[in-house]
């Protein structure tokens, strides 16, 4: 499939897809920045491998796109709720305020940044592990893989997350 067929699916499909992402994350900024990121996905597969199916394997990325925004943004306000709930209280001056909701601002971003970067796999064992709450044994259960896989993945995304933001922490 060239480009000119991924232009076709994108007319053909765009209404539609952007109607589950909005759907699926609430909002039409979201859902554009999670459409665009389906079609990166979908044209960068196609370089690899030939897809027999393309309307339902951009539905299926874009579930996936929709999933992992969707906790990003959980862990985001979640991150940022804890930030500055246990600063906040320590803190009378305004302008201290600012400037601590500020640096948990830049750290949340740097976090999430750094669990982006991970590798696709890395990333999915690290979220169900991280924010569904999963077990090991559930991870490796749902996406048919090893449990020493799962503690592999969930090891390296811990490492590199760490070894990204030391140094602002």
């Amino acid at each position: 499939m060239g480009a000119v067929s991924v232009d076709a699916l994108h007319r053909r499909e765009g209404a539609a897809l952007q109607r589950l992402l909005v759907g699926m994350l609430g909002n039409p900024a979201d859902a554009a920045d999670a459409r665009q990121e389906t079609y990166l996905r979908l044209i960068k597969a196609l370089s690899r491998t030939e897809i027999e199916q393309p309307r339902v394997f951009l539905f299926f990325i874009a579930r996936n796109v929709a999933r992992s925004l969707g906790k990003r943004r959980r862990f985001e306000a979640k991150l940022f709720r804890s930030a500055t709930e246990a600063d906040l209280g320590d803190i009378a001056d305004a302008q201290m305020r600012t400037e601590q909701q500020v640096i948990a601002r830049q750290q949340l971003r740097l976090v999430a940044a750094a669990i982006d970067d991970l590798p696709p796999r890395c990333r999915e064992v690290f979220l169900l592990s991280a924010f569904d709450g999963l077990a090991n044994s559930q991870i490796a259960d749902r996406l048919g893989i090893s449990q020493r896989m799962v503690e592999k993945h969930i090891a390296k995304a811990v490492l590199d997350t760490y070894q990204r933001c030391r140094d602002f922490f």
